[in-house]
């Protein structure tokens, strides 16, 4: 099993349509503008549907914020540019429902994909790295939240093994959300 040092040093996976996709930690000279700028973006469909979700209007400021929670992987595509990104929060950090409270699960969230370049795998590669980190940190479990109403997303996350534990209503959005977990033993295990 690779470490978390690959993820340092940058790894490249082909997307669907065959483009080199390298992935990486987020570097102190990544533009913050530019990834707030990608989930307004990835997020904008959402927005229009009437949902009111934070990475659909967070200012730059609250996505530093939020990425202080864990650790943030980007996709880049040739020669560099921003199409892709996801933040895991640290099991410390993850609170505010019954099971985001237990101490041995951790969350993510800040999941994003550039509208035109969704639907090549930059978003299942993405939860793939994601969900290896999570593996290797010792998790129970990896959980996230989203939007009730939010039915395709919640497929896809269904998908991949996710399933509805616990609901919410945050205070900043205008909508209930379901929490959806996997178990440590279904996560995927390679970066």
């Amino acid at each position: 099993m690779e470490s978390e040092e690959a993820l340092r040093a940058g790894v490249t996976r082909r997307a669907l349509d065959g483009t080199a996709i390298q992935y990486r930690f987020v570097a102190n000279g990544d533009d913050i503008d530019a990834l707030t700028e990608l989930l307004h973006r990835a997020y904008a469909a959402l927005a229009k549907a009437g949902l009111h979700y934070m990475a659909s209007h967070q200012s730059a400021e609250v996505t530093r914020r939020r990425m202080a929670r864990g650790d943030t992987i980007v996709a880049l595509s040739p020669p560099g540019t921003l199409i892709g990104t996801v933040t895991l929060a640290r099991a410390s950090a993850t609170s505010g429902s019954t099971v985001y409270d237990r101490p041995d699960v951790a969350s993510f969230g800040q999941f994003g994909v550039e509208p035109t370049l969704q639907g090549i795998g930059i978003g299942s590669t993405l939860l793939g790295l994601v969900e290896a980190l999570a593996f290797q940190r010792g998790v129970s479990f990896l959980a996230l939240d989203t939007s009730e109403e939010a039915a395709a997303l919640i497929r896809f996350y269904t998908r991949r093994g996710y399933n509805p534990v616990d609901s919410v209503q945050w205070p900043n959005v205008n909508y209930r959300s379901v929490i959806l977990s996997k178990a440590r033993a279904q996560l995927q295990q390679v970066i």
